[in-house]
Order: C-alpha cells, then structure tokens, then sequence
C-alpha cells in the first residue's frame, strides 16, 4: 500500500499492523517511520511548501516500481492542492476522499452555507478583511496545523487563498470518526491544545483522551458531525474540529483524511488503518473499538535552530524522531511524544513533562 503524507510514520505503523506492507513517501524519512516501511523515500521538500506534484509523484513511482500496489491512502499535505489528489487518483487507486470532496470540505464558504442549511453552528465567514478586524482571524484555505492562523488585526499576507472567520473562543474538541459515503460512525473525542509563538499563536501543540466534555453535549457533536459527513458524501478516516464554550459549540472545520489524533485511538490489536480501508471501500463496523485508561500525544519544537541534530537515545515514548545529523531549524519540530495514564489530566501532565525532557536532551548540541 502506498502512503503519500507530510509525515508519513502513524500511517506506516497502523498498515503495518493491519498486515499491510507500506510504501511511504513524506518530507522527513522519520527513522521509526523507515523501521515500520518496508519502503521510503524522502520528498525533497519542506514543511512550509509542502508536497510537491512532480517529485511527490517520482517518489511514488520509485516505490510502486514492480511491486503490486493495492491502492494509495494519503495523510496530512492535500488539503490545499485537490488539483494534485486528483492527478495522483489517476495513476493508482485512493482509498480515502476524493479530490472533489477534499475541494468541497476545505472551501470555507460551501463548509459555512451547509453548516447554515444543517442548523450546524460555525463561525461566519468572509473573504475580504473585515472593515473592524478586531475579533476576526486570517486563515489560508486548506491550511492545516493552526500554523497558517493569524489575528486579523495584523498585517498577513492577503492572496486569493486567504479568507477571514469570526474569532470564537472556547476548548477545542476534535471528533475522529469513520464514514463510508453515507453513513458516519465516531470513534473518539479529544481535547486539543496550542503551543503558541508570536509568529503562529495558533501553531497546534498536542491532544488527550478522553475529552472530558458531557455526554449529552457529545451527542449534539455526533449528530452534526453525521449529518455533515452524510451531505460531504465522506469516506474513510476524517476529523472533525469544534471550540467548546459551556453547552455552545462551534464546528471550525473537517479535516477529511487520517490526523494528528491517529496516535491516541491506534492500537494493534484494532489498528485504524484497516477501518480506514474497510470504511472507504463501504463497509463500518457495527461498534468502535473501546480504549482503556487515557492517553496523549505532544509535539516538541525546536526552540532554536539545531545545525546537527545529535544522535541520541531516543526513549521509547518518543516517535517521528529527527535522524542524526539533521539540520532542524528554529520552530520546526524534533519529535512527537505519547504518554498514558489513569486521567486525560494525567496524560497529558506526563507528554507536557516529556516534552521538556527531549528539549534538555538536545541542548548539548550545537545551536545558531
């Protein structure tokens, strides 16, 4: 199975898991990400430009060469350029949404006119900067990883992808959830938070499960997000994102493809690559998996820019991690760490803690 992502490491462990052999194609050829592949290769790009059409295509080509490929699921990297998905779709099978859903889901406008036909509550939206941008944020279409998410009061960079959204406040809630192009089943809750910088306040920083928010207000979640996932005719592994204020709730946005929250609901013995499959070829079990205890999962950035990551040793609670000798700049990230506990409070305490401890690790090496 091929797998096209910015980062391509949960995909290749959950395929691994699901008796798959993956051929993973990503910006930064993670050494746990090549341990779980049983091909890789590196698309010569970075973070802030993304994948490439043309060498993200090469590298596919370079792995599928001889090799039967069941079809190709792509993560995180395609929400801005449905245009690529869609040249892709023709050379090798997709399993997951096709281009002219990613297109629909992530054009900001259609998303608000459905939520406001649906009776979903979401933030007005517009594409011009607003005359009082107090209490607006400047957002690009199919940004991802809240690194794009800007007060509109400053001054950002305004093109034909830019638009602008009401400021809402609250927690923030995601909603992992299968469907099969009529029907949507939900796996999971969790509770995001940021790590934020002057230059991105709403750059994401880690999630834990459970989520914590009541179970009456989860069924109102569920049930929008259904009815949603119904009319977007989605497939596959998706997400849904929400700002919780008390019993109001706002949907932000749907991200339609496998996320960041793959690291707290995977396991094993359910490996969630295997529903994403099953789900996209129209199929939905009749239950979710069940999840014990809580669990967390954190990214580290570099806080300064690292001339040669050193070689370490990595603890085993840490994933997607930086090879050796790698040049990691300021603000890029070093890692991703998971933690478990009894409580969500917990978990989450634990993967801030170990954050801190891999930054303490790397600060013997030399830094500009």
């Amino acid at each position: 199975m091929l797998i096209a992502a910015l980062s391509g490491r949960a995909l290749a462990v959950s395929a691994r898991w699901a008796g798959y052999a993956p051929l993973v194609a990503d910006l930064f050829g993670d050494a746990d990400m090549r341990d779980a592949a049983n091909r890789s290769d590196v698309v010569p790009r970075d973070l802030a430009s993304g994948l490439e059409e043309a060498t993200l295509i090469a590298s596919l080509t370079r792995l599928a060469s001889g090799r039967r490929c069941e079809g190709l699921v792509y993560g995180s990297g395609f929400e801005d350029r449905p245009a690529s998905l869609a040249r892709i779709a023709s050379l090798w099978p997709v399993l997951g949404n096709s281009a002219d859903v990613v297109s629909r889901v992530k054009d900001p406008f259609l998303f608000a006119r459905l939520c406001d036909e649906l009776d979903v509550l979401h933030p007005p939206v517009r594409p011009k900067r607003p005359p009082d941008p107090r209490n607006w944020i400047c957002k690009r279409i199919g940004g991802a990883g809240g690194a794009h998410v800007h007060p509109a009061s400053r001054k950002c960079e305004i093109s034909a992808r830019t638009y602008f959204q009401r400021k809402v406040t609250g927690r923030a809630i995601s909603l992992l959830f299968l469907a099969n192009g009529k029907e949507a089943l939900p796996l999971g809750f969790s509770a995001q938070w940021s790590y934020p910088t002057r230059e991105a306040p709403a750059r994401y920083g880690g999630a834990v499960r459970p989520s914590g928010i009541p179970l009456s207000l989860e069924r109102k979640l569920v049930l929008d997000t259904q009815r949603l996932a119904r009319r977007l005719e989605l497939r596959g592994l998706n997400s849904a994102d929400f700002l919780i204020d008390r019993d109001r709730a706002w949907i932000i946005e749907i991200n339609p493809r496998p996320g960041a929250t793959l690291d707290l609901f995977d396991s094993r013995s359910a490996p969630l690559f295997a529903l994403h499959i099953d789900a996209c070829r129209g199929f939905l079990p009749e239950h979710s998996p069940r999840w014990r205890g809580a669990a967390s999962a954190a990214t580290v950035y570099a806080t300064h820019t690292i001339r040669a990551m050193p070689r370490l040793r990595w603890p085993e609670w840490c994933a997607d991690r930086q090879n050796a000798g790698t040049r990691v700049e300021g603000g890029a990230p070093i890692c991703t760490v998971r933690a478990r506990a009894s409580s969500a409070r917990r978990a989450r305490s634990l993967a801030e803690k170990r954050v801190l401890a891999v930054l303490s690790m790397v600060e013997g090496s030399e830094i500009e």
